[in-house]
């Protein structure tokens, strides 16, 4: 064995550090060339923390914290009137009947809609279109119970129609109460409760954005100041009631305007100031009786304005007028000359009815809406042109259903 002398080990000791030194270098310049794809997945090292930063972390962890209100006060009035009413809020469906091969009756599955309970006693609102033509009416109310109910009378002209079943003994049931449609503001909250697409007493919001709409709902019958929404109001909606933020109700969900079927945010509802004025008298006769000027009346066309030689193209020409009937006693008076037009017969040379009650009659539909809330023995103001001259009347109302089937 070979013997190294003390100044040789400390050579060799003093060489392999020096060796070992630039193995580590070496390897540390490598490692800081090589591409950065190439290290990864290695472990990055951690920057030393400044004395700032590491007396920080020897603190206690501070978290601030807000107490949250659950609900906004817009929400809470939303839930606050469905808690109120929603139970309030009826599903109608109706059978209607069809006519086999045989012959013979069989019912059938009719329209759905919705309407508001508005008496203890088990009377419903709604709409007049939702019960049309029904063979029967159900009523289901939100504990699933379901009624057969009856109609107590509809009124065409507003799409209103009254219902009524008969509770059980000692159920209590929710009303909704009427409000006044008379002080509305467009931009004014409003929601909406009803069963769409058979989804039961479902909530919608929105605001009222228009209101005096006139939309005709038959080649007679326009709806007067109907309530224009944004309100989400799709079928089955029908006949459910538009609120305000107090749950009352302002107006009759009734129809909606859309090219595709569904709601775009443009619906309509019948004041509720129509449906207090015609609700009592359906309820007490099971109609509503109305007053009209008992005479025959054509509306001006092209064709008969022409071939009279009339003096104006809108208009109503008075054909015939009941003999001695209030129309006449009044002094509006009545054609001389007959004429056939299609199969009937129009007698020309009597009074042109231009406004009644104030309202322009350039149709028959406007005739429709001016009487459409006077009664019958009520007085009107009739303006009518005759010779060329404007002639004033004041004319005592006959009842429409009695002067209309004469």
């Amino acid at each position: 064995m070979k013997l190294y002398s003390r100044g040789q080990v400390v050579f060799f000791s003093m060489l392999s550090g020096l060796i070992v030194v630039m193995l580590a270098a070496g390897f540390r310049f490598l490692r800081d060339s090589l591409p950065k794809e190439q290290t990864a997945g290695k472990v990055s090292e951690i920057p030393d923390l400044s004395e700032q930063e590491r007396s920080g972390y020897s603190r206690p962890l501070q978290i601030n914290t807000v107490e949250l209100q659950p609900y906004t006060e817009a929400e809470r009035e939303n839930i606050s009137v469905y808690e109120q009413l929603n139970t309030a809020v009826v599903n109608i469906t109706t059978e209607t009947v069809a006519i086999n091969w045989f012959l013979e009756p069989v019912p059938q599955k009719g329209s759905s809609g919705s309407g508001s309970i508005i008496d203890t006693r088990g009377y419903v609102l709604t709409n007049n279109h939702v019960i049309e033509n029904a063979y029967k009416v159900f009523i289901n109310l939100a504990d699933g119970s379901q009624f057969e109910g009856t109609v107590v009378g509809t009124d065409s002209e507003n799409d209103i129609a009254v219902l009524k079943f008969a509770p059980p003994r000692g159920k209590e049931l929710r009303i909704v109460p009427f409000g006044n449609s008379g002080n509305l503001k467009v931009g004014q909250k409003v929601l909406a409760i009803g069963n769409p697409f058979g989804l039961e007493r479902t909530l919608t919001v929105g605001i009222v954005s228009g209101l005096g709409r006139p939309i005709q709902n038959s080649p007679q019958h326009i709806i007067r100041d109907m309530i224009q929404t944004d309100a989400s109001i799709n079928p089955g909606n029908s006949g459910g009631p538009l609120l305000d933020t107090q749950g009352r109700m302002i107006g009759i969900n009734t129809m909606i305007y859309s090219t595709s079927g569904g709601s775009v945010g443009i619906g309509f509802a019948v004041p509720v100031n129509t449906a207090k004025r015609v609700v009592a008298e359906i309820i007490e006769y099971g109609k509503v009786r109305r007053g009209w000027i008992d005479a025959t009346v054509v509306q001006l066309f092209p064709a008969l304005v022409r071939y009279a030689k009339l003096p104006v193209t809108t208009g109503l020409l008075v054909s015939r007028t009941r003999q001695n009937g209030l129309a006449e006693r009044a002094g509006i008076r009545q054609g001389a000359e007959p004429v056939r037009y299609n199969s009937g017969m129009i007698y020309l040379g009597g009074d042109i009815i231009v406004s009644v009650d104030g309202m322009k009659t350039a149709t028959l539909a406007d005739l429709y809406s001016a009487l459409e809330d006077n009664k019958p023995g009520e007085k009107v103001a009739v303006e009518l042109l005759r010779n060329g001259n404007v002639i004033k009347l004041e004319v005592t109302l006959a009842d429409r259903e009695e002067a209309l089937i004469q």
